[in-house]
């Protein structure tokens, strides 16, 4: 069975490189992004089973990154947990109102917790 891939679309290499290995230690197989351009267009080849989705990004910010994807009808299917440090209710219910299916807040979250939540989002949860 194959694993399903996690597209990490954050432009801190260090941080998307620690996220990368823990999801890969948890059985995952990661594919990185460092802007939302980047990210749109590994979307549409990977067809990732989740995204998580920094916010602050140069090119193009992850708000613009998640209404471009749930406007695709390719990729709106795609569950995205929006991994930021901005936790200002607005931007929680502006990403939830653009239908992220998630949101963790980077400096409150453990990488670990953060994979447990990737994992009820996608159901795996026993």
């Amino acid at each position: 069975m194959s694993k399903p891939l996690i597209l990490l679309i954050e432009d801190d290499g260090f941080l998307a490189s620690i996220y990368a290995q823990k999801l890969e230690l948890e059985g995952f197989s990661t594919a990185l992004a460092n802007n939302g351009e980047d990210g749109l267009k590994l979307v549409k080849k990977d067809r990732p089973a989740l995204i998580m989705l920094d916010l602050l990004m140069p090119k193009m910010d992850g708000f613009e990154t998640l209404e471009a994807l749930k406007k695709d009808p390719e990729t709106v299917d795609i569950p995205v947990l929006v991994l930021t440090n901005l936790g200002q209710k607005e931007d929680i219910e502006r990403c939830m109102a653009l239908g992220a299916s998630g949101y963790a807040i980077k400096a409150h979250s453990l990488p670990g917790d953060t994979v447990k939540k990737v994992k009820e989002i996608l159901g795996m949860v026993s």
